[in-house]
């Protein structure tokens, strides 16, 4: 099955409180994901501590199947997100990376 990565960074000014707001949920829902979830966490600011968005690496049967996921997130009902970017994602190295 696919993987695919979830890029998304917050608004600017609102982002941080809305993040505060849902976090809880948005943190169950990721954990509710099971195997579909290959990787979560925050994009962070320069100053290595203020988060800015969310980086997710998803296995999906493709990217409709993605797009529907991705509607049940907290963040994403809550408007938290300025820019998404959804891509299919070849994982080649590193602990974990899949044989080919």
């Amino acid at each position: 099955m696919p993987l695919f990565t979830f890029y998304g960074l917050d608004k600017t000014g609102s982002g941080s409180a809305i993040r505060s707001e849902n976090r809880a949920a948005h943190v169950a829902w990721l954990k509710s994901l099971g195997e579909t979830l290959r990787l979560a966490g925050p994009l962070l600011a320069e100053n290595g501590e203020d988060m800015i968005g969310s980086l997710l690496v998803l296995q999906c049967e493709d990217l409709a199947a993605v797009e529907t996921l991705l509607k049940d997130d907290p963040y994403a009902k809550a408007d938290l997100f300025e820019r998404v970017e959804i891509r299919p994602y070849k994982w080649v190295l590193g602990a974990g990376a899949p044989e080919t």
